[in-house]
């Protein structure tokens, strides 16, 4: 079954220098952009994360401190980066749990704002788990046949990230071949309201708190009942940029 797009779909990953949303920085991004017609284009750049990447992650990815040494850091290309993503839907491997709310809040810790909401995510990881639970490596075997030999290079795993969607379309025939179907399976609408996850919806709908003692208060509840503790939030407790961002606009329109 041959994927359907309206539009271009923007395949990414990022290498990191750990896992912690807001703590660690991004050292490598790789971007496919497949297009209505079926072409690629393709995009890959080093990031210096301006530290040192810790020998754990360097044993992951293989990146040392020498690699990025002269590479241009996030502030220098975060501008070219939402111009490959510009237009596009998104498909990745766990792209939902990790990539994007790490990308997002990296975006607005150099002073960019990256909206994703209207976005639909296929989320390669979350439809193979669905299908035959385990990861990417698994899911190149198990659909393709082979080794991963590129594993936790950005860009190997994007085209491996590629090749099991489009494998994971022919094996399945009742799986939806439009990005919006494959969105929803995916669960992309299943996000918190902010990129780093520390908020969440309640059943009508409201922003709340998704942690502490008033975890699933929504906040104008929240500021109504306990303001003291809502303003300490706000300004003094150690908040993701994202999180912050989020609640400052519900709160402006609440």
């Amino acid at each position: 079954m041959a994927l359907i797009l309206q539009r271009p779909l923007a395949f990414f990953d990022l290498e990191t220098t750990g896992v912690k949303t807001g703590k660690d920085r991004i050292v490598q991004i790789a971007i496919v952009r497949v297009m209505p017609d079926g072409t690629r284009e393709a995009w890959e750049s080093l990031v210096n994360p301006g530290m040192p990447i810790p020998k754990e992650a360097t044993a992951v990815h293989g990146i040392h401190d020498a690699d990025v040494a002269d590479a241009p850091k996030l502030l220098d290309i975060a501008q070219e980066i939402l111009g490959q993503l510009a237009g596009c839907d998104l498909c990745g491997f766990n792209l939902i749990r990790f990539d994007v709310p790490f990308l997002a809040e990296e975006f607005l810790r150099v002073g960019f704002t990256w909206d994703t909401s209207a976005l639909r995510i296929v989320d390669a990881q979350r439809i193979f788990h669905k299908m035959e639970p385990r990861d990417l490596t698994a899911a190149v075997k198990f659909y393709l046949g082979r080794g991963h030999a590129t594993a936790h290079s950005a860009l190997g795993d994007v085209d491996a990230t590629i090749d099991v969607l489009h494998a994971q379309l022919e094996r399945y025939p009742e799986l939806p071949s439009s990005v919006d179907d494959l969105g929803t399976l995916s669960g992309d609408r299943e996000r918190s309201p902010d990129a780093a996850g520390k908020l969440s919806y309640n059943q009508a709908g409201e922003v709340c708190i998704g942690f502490g003692k008033y975890k699933g208060w929504p906040l104008e509840a929240l500021g109504r009942n306990d303001p003291g503790y809502l303003d300490w939030l706000m300004n003094k407790a150690e908040l993701p940029a994202s999180t912050l961002v989020t609640m400052k606009q519900v709160l402006a329109n609440s």
